[in-house]
């Protein structure tokens, strides 16, 4: 194949911080960042580029599950977060996105069909969305409430409003709002024999697999108001799941997550009530 062209100039337009991709010219800091649920370091706002990113930057592919795998740079970069793909037979879907794309993620995904579509959870994990969308021409999901926070032109983003947004092969995407006016979680019932909840950030498995939390910031450790918590499992609740899927490595829960996420809200009511 020939080779990727992401930027087609030498852009220093990649947040180093959140991994951000700004269209051409980036600002003097990163929008994103400045945002009270993220942070420019103590060092400074730095960027870097995608070519930059190619000399050390490869992408590990991992099979998790029959028709899961999930995608991460390496060596880490910026926020570190996975993005997944989602095999189906009425098309591939990325949930969620990572601020770096090669040739050989480009054939493997082809691989196995391409992509039908790209979905993500909230606007830290935008990143590198515009050039992954052109490179598999596919629409990117984004709910309307974050649109704001597009930060590179993408031809290719459908921008939805509503509590939910049907895909294919029964996958849909649900808002939850929290952590962002339009976070968002994804629903794949076939993901397993009682069906997946992927959450990204939306929800946070904590590293014991003990506890599920929902932060307004995670680095900045501001915490939701329990309404908030309680509209999200409101939300989620009629869903039938067993596994739950977040960004990091650690965040896989393989049996049991219903269960779990019940008990982690109940312990916010619980602690409201002291």
């Amino acid at each position: 194949m020939e080779k990727l062209n992401i930027d087609g100039k030498e852009y220093n337009n990649i947040c180093f911080t959140c991994g951000t991709r700004y269209k051409e010219t980036a600002p003097a800091a990163c929008t994103v960042c400045e945002d009270e649920r993220q942070y420019i370091p103590m060092t400074g706002q730095q960027w870097t580029s995608y070519a930059a990113l190619a000399e050390s930057k490869t992408i590990r592919i991992n099979q998790r599950f029959e028709n899961l795998f999930d995608l991460k740079i390496m060596p880490a970069f910026a926020i570190g977060q996975k993005a997944y793909l989602i095999t189906s037979p009425h098309g591939n879907l990325l949930w969620d996105c990572i601020p770096y794309l090669d040739e050989a993620t480009v054939t493997f995904i082809n691989s196995k069909g391409g992509l039908k579509g790209i979905a993500i959870s909230h606007p830290h994990y935008y990143s590198l969305m515009a050039a992954w969308a052109a490179t598999f021409n596919c629409p990117v999901y984004i709910h309307e409430a974050d649109k704001e926070w597009i930060m590179d032109d993408a031809a290719n983003v459908k921008v939805w409003n509503g509590e939910e947004q049907d895909l294919w092969n029964g996958m849909k995407i649900i808002h939850t709002g929290g952590h962002f006016a339009g976070s968002t979680v994804l629903h794949a019932p076939h993901l397993g024999d009682k069906g997946s909840l992927l959450v990204g950030d939306t929800l946070q498995i904590a590293p014991s697999l003990k506890f599920i939390s929902m932060m307004y910031s995670y680095p900045n450790v501001i915490p939701l108001p329990l309404n908030t918590i309680l509209h999200i499992y409101n939300r989620l609740e009629a869903l039938q799941y067993d596994m739950m899927y977040g960004a990091f490595e650690w965040q896989t829960i393989a049996a049991g997550a219903k269960q779990l996420f019940q008990k982690s809200v109940n312990v916010y009511r619980n602690l409201d009530s002291l």
